[in-house]
């Protein structure tokens, strides 16, 4: 059995730090000449993201080739209204209503390997090949890793394994908060460059032991570092005259993208001249330069209410302040914003009795006036609309997800995720640029067939899951969203090789037995979303 295709994800990653990485500069040699070079003999182009370019969704769509309103993984967290308070809870892959490319494959007699993807814990039964999930606690890996014999293999035949290591590991991570000290961020970028090294350990093992027709791999920590240093990355950043700490922290964050570009070069040699190579984000990144408190404007415009309390010092007013929802208004409260990764607002509507909201038949006249109100939220300096895009449910959910979405999905006009706490001013500066997410983010190929040296049009990234099953030989199932990127290939290529459409997916069997989390894990995966800013 031979690796036909390779495929390397690389959470947030995107052109603006990689054209900059990629070439020599300043008379410095290049930080990633390998992927460099991999560029220049094959084929590019931007990634359109999910609507809202978040890793739940996005990489869930890159995995299913169907868009979230059809998957179901709008957010890493599901909040839903009880008895006058909001209570969340994490989506795992039992919530995901689509096949994936890893479940198509292997009922093909494809073999897989699927490495820190997240959102795939619990594994199917009937994977045909080798699973370690991502975004999981190191207690839970043993319990999600397929083949059930794997994770003591690795243990008794990868010499450095460390699952500690491996996975995310909350007592560091709670060091990602949105205000750290000098050295709680250089620890941080630290933190990231043995992690990462697990990963390529495991997946140079695969390759050299088991040789699987799909191999996959996803590194998380681009994303990662670049929300707590984009500072130092993005290349319209960088001038004369920055401090000590700044050249330090940008050879550190260099460190961690030239050790990255090690790895892929010795996967893509490893894999050998005859195997497909696709590499792929599940978004981009940009810079924020403000903070837009949702919330707070729809208290002022009378859509979110409050409790009253009296003693502004109070206990209660301070958690208030502080908390997502203590002390809200249900009574009152129309709409309002969930959490910051859903970049949405939420209409509440009194569909039974007995229920707060709006009356369903004012849903359409209401949801306009308040689409008018986000419109006249301006800067005060320039004019500009603070919300670039307003977008309808049903125009970027549709699906049988589609109510779980929020009703109104916002485009911030600096790409940021909105703040929901009950603070003033409803706009403000950023003290400094910090990393966001941004709706392109990268696809790349090189191999046989492949176009050499060629940028190609903006494709999407429920593409990559129907490219991938191309390069299998395999057909695309019917319902895909996604199309094969043709364009990436070389014309006899598709003609030795012509796309085939197949039949639907089928559906997705449900593990009852799967053992979920525990809540104290639950509860620091929560504080860890906190930290990266997607929950507040």
């Amino acid at each position: 059995m031979t690796t036909r295709t390779l495929f390397i994800g690389m959470d947030g990653c995107t052109f603006t730090i990689l054209d900059d990485l990629c070439v020599e500069k300043d008379g410095q040699p290049a930080v990633m000449p390998f992927l460099g070079g991999l560029m220049a003999r094959g084929t590019r182009a931007k990634l359109r993201s999910t609507p809202n370019p978040l890793t739940p969704p996005a990489w869930v769509s890159l995995m299913t080739g169907r868009s979230p309103g059809n998957h179901g993984l709008l957010d890493f967290i599901r909040a839903e209204e009880r008895n006058g308070d909001v209570f969340f809870t994490l989506y795992d892959s039992r919530d995901n209503r689509a096949e994936t490319i890893w479940s198509i494959a292997s009922r093909q007699d494809r073999r897989v390997a699927v490495l820190n993807l997240p959102f795939t814990a619990p594994p199917p039964k009937d994977l045909n090949g080798f699973m370690v999930p991502g975004f999981i606690p190191w207690r839970h890996l043993r319990r999600n890793t397929v083949p059930a014999n794997f994770y003591d293999r690795l243990k008794e035949e990868l010499p450095g394994f460390d699952p500690k290591e491996l996975a995310w590991d909350f007592e560091q991570e709670k060091q990602a908060v949105n205000d750290l000290t000098d050295e709680d961020r250089e620890n941080w970028v630290r933190y990231h460059l043995p992690r990462e090294k697990q990963w390529f350990e495991i997946a140079k093992f695969l390759l050299k032991e088991e040789a699987p027709e799909l191999m996959a791999v996803m590194f998380d920590g681009v994303d990662k570092l670049q929300h707590q240093a984009w500072l130092f990355l993005d290349p319209a950043l960088q001038h004369d005259g920055v401090s000590d700490y700044h050249k330090r922290m940008r050879k550190l964050c260099l460190d961690y993208f030239r050790q990255l570009d090690g790895f892929i070069e010795e996967l893509v040699t490893m894999a050998g001249p005859d195997v497909q190579v696709f590499l792929a984000s599940d978004h981009g990144f940009t810079a924020t330069t403000e903070v837009v408190r949702i919330n707070a404007w729809l208290f002022e415009k009378g859509y979110l209410h409050w409790k009253e309390v009296l003693d502004p010092d109070s206990e209660a007013a301070k958690r208030r302040e502080e908390s997502m929802f203590a002390n809200l208004d249900w009574s009152k409260t129309t709409a309002y914003c969930r959490t910051p990764s859903s970049n949405g607002i939420n209409i509440r509507v009194a569909r039974n009795p007995g229920e707060t909201g709006i009356k369903p038949e004012d849903y359409e006249a209401f949801r306009e006036q308040l689409i008018l109100d986000i419109k006249a939220l301006k800067d005060p300096l320039t004019g500009e609309s603070i919300v670039a895009e307003i977008h309808l449910r049903e125009e970027v959910f549709a699906g049988p997800a589609m109510m779980d979405a929020p009703d109104l999905l916002l485009v911030l006009r600096d790409f940021g995720f909105v703040s929901i706490k009950n603070k003033l001013p409803i706009v403000e500066p950023r003290e400094e640029p910090a990393g966001t997410h941004h709706p392109d983010g990268i696809f790349i190929a090189c191999g046989p067939g492949i176009r050499k040296g060629v940028q190609i049009e903006r494709r999407h990234i429920c593409d990559v899951g129907a490219t991938l099953l191309y390069s299998q030989g395999l057909e695309v199932p019917g319902d895909f969203e996604g199309k094969v990127a043709n364009d990436m290939f070389i014309k006899p290529w598709l003609i030795q090789n012509p796309i085939r459409i197949g039949e639907a997916t089928r559906g997705v069997s449900k593990d009852a037995n799967a053992e979920g989390m525990a809540d104290d894990e639950k509860d620091k995966l929560m504080a860890q979303l906190q930290m990266l800013g997607y929950m507040e």
